[in-house]
Order: C-alpha cells, then sequence, then structure tokens
C-alpha cells in the first residue's frame, strides 16, 4: 500500500471519535449539545406539522375572514421577495494573486468516493494541478466501502501525486457520506476545508477565486455556484441547469440582504475552526449540507456564495433519478427545520437571518404542503381555493428568479446578454419542470408523517458523462 494511503483501522488512533467534536461545545454555548439531541423524534415533529398545516388551511376555508388573512400574509411576504430581488449583490474580493503566495491559506480538499470508477482518476488528476502552492494545499479521497475498481485506483494515484492521500472505510464504517468526513477531518491539516463530489468538474484558479471571501473573520462557509456538465442531455438536465441557476440567484440575493448562505455539499468551503465550533458532520441526517447550513448560521458565522468559477457535476438523466434525489433533498430540508426549531426560534440567529429563514421554509415547504387540503376544501365547499395568492406568490417568485438566474448566469458566462426571447422560452421550459417540486413536497410531509423511516443514505450514480462541455470560467453555459 503507497505510503499516503491509510486503512480505516491504521489511523483509528489518531481519529477523535464525534463526541471528541461534539466537546468542542461549552454548556454556555449549546446547553447539553442541543443541535444533536433534536433529532429525536422526528416522525412526532412531521406528523404535528401535518396536522396543524392541514388543521390552519380548513379553518381558513371556514372563518369568514380568512381570506383577507392570507391576502394580508401575502402581502407581507410579498414585501419580503421584493426586498431580495431588489438587492444588489455583494461585492466579490480580487482573487489571490501568485505574488502573495506566502499568505496563501493552507486548504484541505475531501472526497467521498464510493464505488466512483468512472469517475475518480480524472476528478484526481483534476484537484492535484490545480493553480495553488503545492506545500499549501493536499487532497484526501475517502474509500468508503468501495466494491468496484475505485481503491485500486485510488492506491496507483496516490502512488503518482504527493498532494494525494487516501483513507480505506472498511465494511463496518457508518455514518453515510458525514462519517466519511467526519473520519478523514481529524487528519486534514487546512485552515479551509473543501468538499466535492466524486463528479466534480473545478477551474485550475478556483482556490484563487474561493479563499479571499473568507478574509473577515465571521465567514464560516462559501459554496460555488453549481452547474450541469451534461446539460444538453434531455429535458431533465436542462431543468437542473436552470433550478441551480436559481438557485445561485436566490443565494446572491439572500446573502445580500443579509439573509442566509446556504451550502449545497458539492463545491462547499468551510472554515476549519466553524466545522469544529458546531461539532462537524451531522451523522443523523440525509443531507450534511443542509444541515451544517443551519448549525453555521446558529453559532453565528455567514456563508457567503461565490458565483465564478463554478464547478460542474453530472445531472440525473431521467423522471424517477430526479424524484428520488429531490425527495432526499426535500426530506433533508424538513429535517434541518424538526431538528433545531427551539434554536431557531431562539435568540441565537440574528432577526434579519431569521426572517429570511422562515420567509423561505413557509414559500418552499408550508405553501406546497397546504395545496392538497387546499383543494379538498375548495372542491368541497365549491370555491376557489383560498390559498390561491400565497401559492401564486410562490410561483411568481419562482419564475422571476428563473428568468433572472437564467439572464445572470449566461451572462456571467458568455460575457453577452443572452437574445431576451431565448431566456424567456428557457424560463417557460423551467418552470414546467419546477413543478415537480410542488409534488415532491407534500410526498415527504406525509410520509415523514405517517411512515416510519429507517435512516438511509443514498448515493448518486456518476457515469462519466458530460465530460465534453467543461470549460475554463470563461467559457460557454450551455442552456
Amino acid at each position: 500500500m503507497p505510503q499516503n494511503s491509510w486503512s480505516q483501522n491504521n489511523p483509528g488512533d489518531e481519529l477523535d471519535p464525534i463526541s471528541s467534536l461534539l466537546s468542542e461545545f461549552s454548556d454556555d454555548d449549546f446547553e447539553s449539545n442541543f443541535f444533536f439531541q433534536g433529532q429525536e423524534g422526528r416522525r412526532r415533529k412531521a406528523a404535528v406539522v401535518l396536522t396543524m398545516i392541514w388543521g390552519s388551511t380548513i379553518a381558513l376555508h371556514l372563518m369568514s375572514w380568512g381570506y383577507w388573512l392570507v391576502w394580508s400574509l401575502t402581502a407581507l411576504l410579498g414585501i419580503h421577495a421584493v426586498r431580495v430581488f431588489r438587492a444588489r449583490p455583494l461585492k466579490r474580493p480580487e482573487p489571490l494573486i501568485a505574488e502573495d503566495s506566502d499568505d496563501f491559506p493552507s486548504v484541505s480538499l475531501i472526497v467521498a468516493a464510493q464505488n466512483e470508477e468512472y469517475v475518480i482518476s480524472n476528478l484526481v488528476k483534476m484537484l492535484c494541478n490545480l493553480d495553488y502552492p503545492k506545500d499549501k494545499y493536499e487532497l484526501w479521497v475517502i474509500n468508503d466501502r468501495s466494491t468496484d475498481s475505485t481503491p485500486l485506483l485510488l492506491d496507483k494515484l496516490a502512488a503518482e501525486y504527493e498532494q494525494l492521500k487516501v483513507l480505506h472505510r472498511g465494511e463496518s464504517a457508518g455514518g453515510g457520506k458525514s462519517g466519511a468526513l467526519n473520519h478523514v477531518l481529524p487528519l486534514t491539516k487546512g485552515e479551509i476545508v473543501g468538499v466535492f463530489d466524486a463528479d466534480a468538474r473545478v477551474t485550475k484558479d478556483l482556490l484563487r477565486h474561493v479563499m479571499p471571501l473568507f478574509n473577515k473573520s465571521e465567514v464560516g462557509g462559501v459554496q460555488v455556484r453549481k452547474t450541469i456538465a451534461n446539460v444538453e442531455l434531455n429535458f431533465w438536465t436542462k431543468g437542473q441547469m436552470a433550478e441551480m441557476a436559481l438557485d445561485a440567484y436566490l443565494q446572491q440575493q439572500r446573502t445580500a440582504i443579509g439573509g442566509l448562505g446556504e451550502l449545497r455539499g458539492n463545491g462547499q468551503f468551510v472554515r476549519r475552526k466553524a466545522l469544529q465550533s458546531c461539532g462537524g458532520w451531522n451523522e443523523q441526517t440525509i443531507t450534511d449540507d443542509l444541515d451544517l447550513t443551519i448549525r453555521l448560521h446558529l453559532d453565528n458565522w455567514d456563508i457567503l456564495f461565490l458565483d465564478s468559477p463554478p464547478v460542474e457535476e453530472e445531472g440525473v438523466t431521467n423522471f424517477l433519478a430526479l424524484w428520488h434525489q429531490r425527495n432526499r433533498w426535500g426530506e433533508g430540508g424538513y429535517q434541518r427545520y424538526m431538528d433545531y426549531w427551539r434554536l431557531i426560534v431562539s435568540h441565537r440567529m440574528g432577526i434579519r437571518k431569521k426572517l429570511d429563514l422562515w420567509f423561505w421554509m413557509f414559500m418552499q415547504y408550508i405553501v406546497p404542503s397546504a395545496a392538497i387540503p387546499d383543494f379538498l376544501m375548495a372542491i368541497v365547499r365549491n370555491r376557489l381555493p383560498i390559498l390561491a395568492p400565497l401559492t401564486g406568490l410562490a410561483i411568481a417568485i419562482s419564475t422571476f428568479g428563473l428568468f433572472a438566474g437564467l439572464s445572470r448566469t449566461n451572462n456571467q458566462d458568455r460575457k453577452t446578454f443572452p437574445n431576451l426571447f431565448t431566456i424567456l422560452l428557457q424560463t417557460l421550459r423551467s418552470a414546467i419542470y419546477m413543478i415537480h417540486w410542488m409534488l415532491v413536497i407534500p410526498a415527504i410531509t406525509a410520509r415523514m408523517s405517517l411512515r416510519p423511516k429507517r435512516l438511509k443514505w443514498v448515493k448518486t450514480v456518476h457515469e462519466g458523462t458530460g465530460e465534453e462541455s467543461f470549460v475554463s470560467a470563461a467559457g460557454r453555459s450551455p442552456f
């Protein structure tokens, strides 16, 4: 075995268990490590939420002043939406230059790989040849119980690249991706920890653009804009590209008004001090990035967003795969609110972040979940759905965000403003694609409430497709 490869048992004494990371909390900061205690009773909490949503919706139909309440709430939420759309994105700092290389922060890049034989070689070669001082960054790849040729490929690559270090996890290892990341964290040395998926593709100068965003001491994390490598394949991959353009636009606008920036897993960077202060990655969640997002903000760290250069990844290629992936994302998003709701309503998070968090939680989860009881009551009482103004606002936010996001992203990548008619057509197509969220959210709300579910981590299969579409930061973005 190459010198820079470790088996699971080899570093065992050197690796601190997650309990030691949790001990970083003081009793004054987080009572009895409540961050990880709030995960109990998720099904019960989900049932309470579902009951409240159905009960409130039915009550609105039965109250004479229900319409006035809905319209008043729509007006208040609309004001916040206007604030978001009117905001000017934060000015990004200039990238690092070679003359200051002695002052570059040290970086540890981490990739958790399970059965990634089709993409792992290209990823390692790419990340080991970044335009960043070789003594300032390292790459750790975790072979997480792979049964294909991934372990052999990694050992071969470890002998070729000095920056690459490999950790092999055995069959008994658990915790999903979070467990793998926690396992390797004590072995890493960087001030900043970057996490990539095995199918990631980045430009050589990415780290030079990311690191200046950590110059402010309150910044705990940075998320890089994501794009789809195999975008030209079909309707579903084009929809995912637009969805990421929407997410990028909203991230920039939300951080501009002091709202929440969010981590997205692939292409996320976290300050080691911030990561340790909130206990590492949560091994009891199916979406480690969304969970860590909430804990960082509750611990008074900011998360910024880098719009360019992006990180590319493979998009799922059919509706069934998209359905399963979005169900996992949606359920993970719900879990974080249920796990940390007491801390969210407490004084730990600033008022601007708290308002922003409640706004998006309401528009993304509550409004879609209330659509079914609203529709049923409308049929029973032979009237229009009472929540139509809120639903209309949610659709308007999504549609306008798609248009603005596609325009901005296309402009950034092509350096020219796209044809208006083309963007309108792309927006219409993407709005149709986004309807799947109106199905996903009610489905996971009911499932989490009614059916016991074993914690299960599911990885997206990567086939190494779309590599020909990856271009430099100044290249095209095919819509």
